[in-house]
């Protein structure tokens, strides 16, 4: 498994106020863009997923140890799937623009994509995908990415992609430009100075109007950078029927290679474990679908591991802290396994 790009993360103060009610952020998350309905959608999703009605059985607070997380508010059956996520933002990495779908990052297949009468192909899966990206996706392909594309290859950078989508959502007005804030940032970030005028120039290039750019600040661009960098997830497409799908630990590691990336909220309040009781995968879009381990019982936190499980404590613990910048204290590695 890829290591989620992702690390153990607090509110922000600003937040922190709606965890003196439990309910009221767990109501916010479920308001917000994200789905965290139990339900299948079988526009979305192809209806492989079994139904299930109602809320799911989670809840969002306070852990005595790493700030906020996730808990159950009823028992948790082993295989269960707890809740599904639509991501904020998502972007494909620069060398499956041509293969996956612009919104779900769906593997495309000819008969797919959708044709213009002048021939250009669109790049998107369903109908669906287009008139949700419709705010947006003109703004995005009219602009040259270009000389901003080279920089992030040059560099070795997959964060901008999904800063430049943000912002071209914001325009759109298919996104707020605060609408990732509740997400925990990074504590440290490299030059983004740089980066960030390549943004605003190709922007301004295609005319957009001087007060649809006026959140674009370099404040702006180091604050949304910050919170993708912790809080984004590698998208691996998982192979497989469904059923067999949900009854493997390691789905996501019988996957093609990685699509692209992608931001969610309340996915990102999981904490890390070595022994997880939850499990985070893909099956063919960018939904991400998570389901219950083992069992789990009322009140107890829900936990994904953020790297392979099979590593050894040795090279777990050295993962975590560089790559992750903390030290694993859950059961498993406090016994040496």
């Amino acid at each position: 498994m890829s290591p989620l790009l992702r690390t153990s993360r607090y509110f922000a103060p600003k937040f922190k106020n709606f965890i003196k009610q439990p309910s009221s952020l767990t109501n916010l998350l479920f308001k917000s863009s994200i789905s965290t309905i139990s339900t299948t959608n079988p526009a979305f999703c192809g209806g492989e997923e079994p139904s299930r009605l109602g809320p799911p059985p989670i809840r969002v607070g306070f852990t005595e140890s790493a700030g906020r997380g996730v808990f159950s508010t009823r028992r948790i059956g082993a295989g269960e799937l707890i809740h599904t996520d639509n991501p904020v933002v998502s972007h494909p990495f620069l060398g499956k623009n041509d293969v996956v779908c612009y919104l779900c990052l769906r593997r495309l297949k000819p008969r797919n994509c959708f044709e213009h009468d002048h021939g250009e192909i669109e790049p998107f899966c369903s109908e669906e995908c287009r008139e949700k990206s419709k705010a947006f996706y003109e703004l995005e392909t009219r602009a040259d990415w270009s000389v901003f594309h080279k920089y992030c290859r040059t560099h070795g950078l997959k964060y901008p992609l999904l800063v430049k989508r943000l912002a071209c959502m914001v325009i759109g007005g298919a996104a707020s430009a605060n609408c990732i804030d509740v997400l925990q940032p990074a504590q440290i970030l490299p030059e983004i100075e740089e980066e960030h005028i390549l943004l605003r120039s190709a922007l301004e290039a295609v005319n957009t109007t001087k007060e649809s750019l006026n959140f674009l600040s370099s404040e702006w661009y180091a604050n949304v950078l910050a919170r993708i960098r912790i809080n984004s997830f590698r998208i691996e497409m998982a192979t497989g029927l469904y059923e067999d799908l949900l009854s493997s630990a390691l789905a996501s590691v019988v996957a093609e290679a990685g699509v692209g990336n992608a931001v969610y909220i309340l996915s990102s309040f999981y904490n890390h474990d070595c022994d997880p009781n939850v499990h985070i995968l893909w099956i063919d879009n960018v939904r991400a679908r998570l389901k219950a381990l083992r069992e789990i019982e009322v009140g107890e936190e829900l936990r994904i591991c953020y790297i392979d499980v099979s590593m050894d404590f040795s090279a777990r613990q050295d993962v975590l802290l560089n790559g992750f910048g903390f030290k694993c204290s859950c059961n498993r590695c406090m016994s040496g396994d």
